[in-house]
C-alpha cells in the first residue's frame, strides 16, 4: 500500500474514532469538538482516498490534457497550439472528480438516485458550513454518522468499481480500529 494510501485510511480512523469519542462523551464542548474533528477528518479522508485514486490513473498512457487537468487538479493551458498540463493549481469540485474517475475508468456510471450519493451531497454542505462558516451550525452525532457512511460507501463503490475490490475500512462501517 502506497504512503498516501496509507495516510488516507490514517484519516479516515481518525474521523470514525472522533465520532466514537463524541458517542462516549457527555454533552457539551467535549461533543461538540469531537463532532468537528470527526467530519473535517472524514472529509480530509476522502479527498485523500480520491487524490490517490487520481493519481494512480493519470499514469494511464492516451489521457487527454484536460484529463489530467482534473485528476491532477494542474492547469490546462494553450502552448503553440496545443493543450498542455501546467504546474499551476487548478481546482475542481471533488464531486466533479468523483463523477470523472466512475465516467472514465469504470464500466459502471455512478447511480446519482443512490442513497449514498445524496447524503454525500448534503454532507458535503454540512462540511462546507463548518469549512466556510456564515453562520453557526449545530452537528449531531447522527450528522456526522451519516456523513462518514456516505464517504465509506462512495470510496467503497469506487474502489469496487475501479479496483474490483472493496474499500478495507467498509467492512468496519463506523467502527474505528483505532483505541486513543
Amino acid at each position: 500500500m502506497d504512503s498516501i494510501d496509507t495516510f488516507a485510511s490514517l484519516l479516515l480512523e481518525e474521523a470514525k474514532r472522533f465520532l466514537e469519542l463524541a458517542s462516549e462523551a457527555s454533552e457539551g464542548e467535549g461533543v461538540t469538538a469531537n463532532l468537528h474533528a470527526s467530519i473535517v477528518l472524514a472529509f480530509c479522508a476522502l479527498e485523500a482516498h480520491v487524490n490517490a485514486v487520481s493519481d494512480e490513473m493519470a499514469l494511464q498512457k492516451g489521457l487527454m490534457a484536460h484529463e489530467k487537468s482534473v485528476l491532477l487538479e494542474r492547469e490546462v493551458r494553450l502552448d503553440n497550439g496545443q493543450f498542455r498540463l501546467k504546474n499551476d493549481l487548478k481546482m475542481h469540485r471533488l464531486e466533479d472528480r468523483i463523477l470523472f474517475l466512475f465516467a472514465r475508468f469504470t464500466k459502471s456510471t455512478l447511480d446519482r438516485d443512490a442513497p449514498w450519493w445524496g447524503k454525500l451531497k448534503e454532507s458535503l454542505k454540512i462540511r462546507n458550513q463548518i469549512s466556510h462558516p456564515k453562520d453557526v451550525i449545530s452537528l449531531t452525532k447522527q450528522d456526522v454518522a451519516t456523513s462518514i457512511q456516505a464517504i465509506i460507501d462512495c470510496l467503497d463503490m469506487l474502489y469496487h468499481a475501479i479496483y474490483g475490490r472493496r474499500l478495507p475500512a467498509a467492512v468496519r462501517g463506523l467502527q474505528s480500529k483505532m483505541t486513543f
